[in-house]
């Protein structure tokens, strides 16, 4: 990301979140914004595409502390007008701060020519500490994708296929810019070193060379693909591992996933936030899966073998006799599957089932038990009826 992109775009109001929002409003936002405008979610929409790289972009700095320091820090200060050409700021020394860039403006000095070109904190290193900031090597940015899987998907583990749009190095010219045939000529200006120096007084200053931008080579005969830039934005394909027994709103990081590196340095990683679709059986809490499983009347009074499924099969639960409704028996291992190896449980909750129709002979086989058994036992609810009204009529009369 160039500094010129840092100093124009209001990344508060892309997310659509005031400056004074905190890490977890930005990521709730960014999290809305991205499945709506998710390229699966919109085929075909360029616009929508565009939104989400926007949204995607003001999220990678955002949302981390330090590049949303400086960045804040950038806009506040050519925002109130410092540095901005024509001002005469002094410096140490006694020159104009804005002869630093020539009298251009500060903004678009040293900007990005190439692909991956160094930010506005590159400039200010290079220029106050004398080294190549632009030239070294940087870590490719993080990139952040959302999947949705099945239930069982999650509860087992799955593979996934994922098409990622980012920046990456055009394989027609190997990222040098130059066309097929031709090579980046060294520039005559800084002889290759992608710096220039200026005395002013008594100090010297480094600073990115204007004719090269601080890469150190000129492009005479630019890429076609790429229109000597060096970079274009590519669909990468991949297959993600989801681990087993992964949670509706986890996230996952796959190290080196993530967009690729400049110069040589390391590529950033890959977030995968997991939506996981419902089950029309099973549930879960924790590791330990849920299966409600209804049983007549008769079956809780005199016990029955029950058949229950599994996400592996069936297996057979004893329901004792006696088994009131509500009562959870358990099937253990057969849950989720931990990062141990272990499994958790399914959870069987009994609820007896009241008919709603009898036919004649049921009818008459329950009133011949309901004699032989009798009411259930209400004694202790008619004592504390009786006592509760004594008690009260002692406290009127008192």
């Amino acid at each position: 990301m160039s500094s010129k992109d840092w100093l124009e775009k209001d990344f508060y109001q892309v997310l659509g979140v005031p400056k004074s929002a905190s890490t977890s409003d930005i990521k709730k936002a960014y999290r809305k914004l991205a499945r709506e405008l998710h390229p699966d979610h919109n085929p075909g929409d360029a616009q929508a595409e565009t939104r989400f790289k926007e949204v995607s972009e003001a999220y990678h700095v955002l949302s981390d502390e330090g590049k949303r320091k400086e960045y804040d820090e950038m806009r506040s200060l050519f925002g109130s007008g410092a540095f901005r050409r024509g001002a005469r700021q002094s410096a140490p020394g006694g020159f104009d701060v804005s002869d630093l860039f020539g009298g251009a403006d500060p903004r678009t000095a040293g900007g990005d020519r190439r692909f991956g070109g160094g930010s506005f904190s590159d400039l200010f290193s290079s220029i106050f500490s004398g080294g190549a900031g632009q030239r070294r090597p940087t870590r490719g940015r993080d990139v952040e994708t959302e999947v949705t899987l099945d239930f069982s998907d999650a509860v087992r583990g799955t593979t996934l296929p994922l098409s990622l749009r980012a920046p990456g190095v055009c394989d027609t010219c190997g990222g040098d810019g130059a066309k097929a045939g031709t090579q980046p000529r060294t520039c005559t200006q800084c002889l290759g070193t992608g710096l220039v120096t200026r005395n002013q007084g008594s100090f010297s200053f480094s600073e990115p060379c204007r004719e090269c931008q601080g890469v150190g080579t000129v492009v005479t005969e630019k890429c076609p693909e790429c229109k000597g830039t060096g970079g274009v934005t590519k669909t990468r394909r991949l297959n993600v591992r989801i681990p087993a027994g992964v949670a509706d709103g986890q996230r996952i990081r796959l190290a080196g996933r993530g967009e690729p590196g400049v110069r040589g340095g390391p590529a950033g990683d890959l977030y995968v936030h997991v939506r996981v679709r419902s089950d029309v059986l099973f549930g879960r809490t924790g590791d330990h899966l849920t299966l409600t499983v209804p049983i007549t009347f008769a079956e809780a009074v005199q016990g029955v073998d029950l058949r229950v499924p599994t996400l592996d099969g069936q297996v057979t639960l004893r329901v004792p006799a006696g088994t009131p409704s509500g009562r959870t028996l358990r099937a253990r291992g057969k849950g989720v599957t931990r990062r141990d190896g272990t499994s958790g449980d399914l959870l069987v909750t009994v609820e007896i089932v009241v008919p709603t129709e009898l036919s004649k002979d049921a009818r008459v086989a329950l009133e011949s038990f309901a004699e032989a058994t009798g009411p259930a036992p209400r004694e202790n609810l008619e004592r504390s009826t009786t006592r509760q009204h004594t008690t009260g009529k002692g406290a009127t009369s008192g």
